[in-house]
């Protein structure tokens, strides 16, 4: 996972730091570093809904510096932001109302002599593709080798209120098409699903998970 997430966010700048956790409850979610706001933020508005593993990936900025960034800008005081950092961690850990609901459970099964069954997980189920929701921005796979930026916004300036065409450069099957509204952009895919782009190829185009 890690050196995925590095190979895929070193095409916008130098990655300082990957942090992957693997805890049951933060599996999944990770954190990636630079060295400056104007790569993270190029970074931000590309990788955005990039698909990895499947999944569109969900990216936002973090509250506080990383460990990685302070080291780099502020040496200095990298021992009080450590300590002050995993000082508030430990303080959230104790308050988390799922921590706290869970001690109290716990308390009451001592109490009680008997321990609480919890109820089963039930699996995550995810939609398809073809069935998702309406959104202003569109989803291209499958795109030919030969596909770029100029041939895509040609394509897809036919329909109206075309706002922006992203590719992402680590992956050039897919793309990210943007309109200014849900109705330009089902109009849009509802013409373009299927189009042969090279004449060969055709492209899948549904709705950007949200």
């Amino acid at each position: 996972m890690k050196q995925t997430l590095k190979n895929l966010f070193k095409n916008y700048g130098p990655v300082l730091d990957v942090v992957a956790h693997r805890n049951i409850r933060m599996r999944g979610q990770a954190f990636v570093s630079f060295a400056d706001k104007e790569t993270a933020f190029k970074a931000y508005r590309e990788v955005k809904g990039f698909p990895l593993y499947t999944k569109p990936m969900q990216v936002s900025f973090a509250k506080t510096r990383s460990d990685a960034v302070v080291k780099k800008v502020d040496g200095e005081s990298f021992d009080e932001h450590k300590s002050a950092r995993l000082e508030h961690k430990k303080k959230q850990r104790w308050d988390n109302p799922h921590k706290k609901k869970a001690r109290a459970k716990h308390n009451a099964s001592q109490t009680e002599g008997a321990a609480l069954a919890a109820a089963p997980k039930r699996p995550a189920v995810q939609m398809p593709d073809e069935y998702l929701p309406p959104n202003k921005i569109l989803f291209i796979q499958n795109l030919p080798e030969t596909a770029t930026k100029d041939a895509l916004e040609n394509l897809f300036s036919q329909h109206p209120n075309l706002v922006e065409v992203r590719m992402i450069p680590t992956k050039k099957d897919i793309a990210f098409v943007e309109y200014a509204d849900e109705t330009s952009s089902g109009a849009a895919k509802d013409a373009l699903h299927n189009f042969k782009l090279d004449g060969e190829q055709k492209i899948k185009i549904t709705f950007a998970r949200k």
